[in-house]
């Protein structure tokens, strides 16, 4: 009990306990930031630094040929163009397709109700290499039928998004309905009472007081289809040049650049080349997230992700 009331009720009790805590999630933050900080550090190296053993961490001759030489490899300005829009054109038909069907779900009653909850379930859980065959077999049967291709271009994808079917549809959709059974049924009624009909409840009152939720969804889907490949790859195949599907093939692509002749003697692959290339391809995010981190956080709290 003393060594209790030591630890707990005492001054210096509270204070090795705020240690002990800080302790553990510095241990913790930094097996998540090591690998960023490693990035980084290669990034900036020159290539005799990253030859040099007694480097480690901080590069003795700073330089930014790296970032040159990568983003000239990744075709940086068309690339980063191809992926912004794409990435946003994906990521808000999921948000407007999971906000709707999320509101379904919570304040609608219909038929097969539960039916159509445990198959939104089973898209999830169902792994992506067994849907993708009935779903380019369906593809290739519309083509067919409407004469024109649809495999090598977006829109199979973004049929697939304002259908509900993109990449993790079901988690945005999940995160809507939980938000939307946190609000009172009472002020739709309130709102029925006043004449409002159901599209102008989820438009004039729903989606407004969502709009932190509505920040979270889109932004959980724009980095899942910006890091997306496997679909975009089985789907798009190569029609567009987007930023991850070009570092796939960083190797590949580097090694072509350096046999154009651009390269010199001792322009050699290297691991500094590929931790610039894979910075380049995550930056967009990482600054995207700078600026709306705390509206970011809010929803996350308001949509009950945390447990709440």
């Amino acid at each position: 009990m003393k060594l209790k009331k030591l630890l707990i009720g005492s001054s210096y009790g509270k204070l090795i306990l705020k240690l002990a805590i800080y302790f553990v999630l510095i241990c913790i933050s930094f097996v998540y930031l090591e690998p960023i900080f490693r990035m980084i550090s290669m990034t900036f190296m020159s290539n005799k630094d990253v030859i040099d053993p007694s480097i480690e961490w901080l590069p003795k001759n700073p330089s930014l040929s790296n970032i040159a030489v990568a983003g000239k490899v990744l075709d940086l300005k068309k690339t980063l163009f191809n992926s912004l829009w794409f990435s946003a054109l994906l990521a808000v038909a999921q948000t407007i397709v999971s906000a709707m069907t999320g509101f379904a779900l919570s304040r609608f009653k219909f038929r097969f109700k539960q039916f159509w909850f445990v198959m939104i379930l089973l898209a999830f859980i169902i792994p992506i290499p067994l849907l993708m065959i009935p779903r380019l077999m369906t593809f290739i049967t519309a083509q067919g039928i409407l004469g024109f291709n649809l495999i090598g271009t977006p829109i199979p994808q973004i049929l697939m998004a304002m259908f509900g079917q993109g990449v993790n549809s079901t988690i945005l959709i999940l995160i809507f309905f939980n938000f939307f059974n946190l609000i009172p049924y009472s002020l739709d009624e309130a709102a029925m009472i006043d004449g409002a009909s159901p599209r102008q409840v989820f438009f004039q009152i729903a989606m407004k007081i969502s709009a932190s939720t509505v920040l979270v969804v889109f932004l959980f889907s724009l980095v899942w289809n910006w890091n997306e490949t496997y679909i975009t790859g089985s789907l798009l195949r190569g029609s567009i040049e987007l930023l991850p599907a070009k570092l796939d093939v960083f190797d590949s692509s580097f090694q072509t650049y350096a046999n154009s002749g651009r390269g010199t003697a001792q322009f050699r692959l290297n691991e500094a080349y590929k931790m610039s290339a894979t910075l380049i391809s995550i930056t967009p995010l990482l600054i995207l997230y700078a600026f709306v981190q705390k509206r970011f956080i809010q929803g996350i709290e308001n949509t009950g992700i945390t447990g709440e």
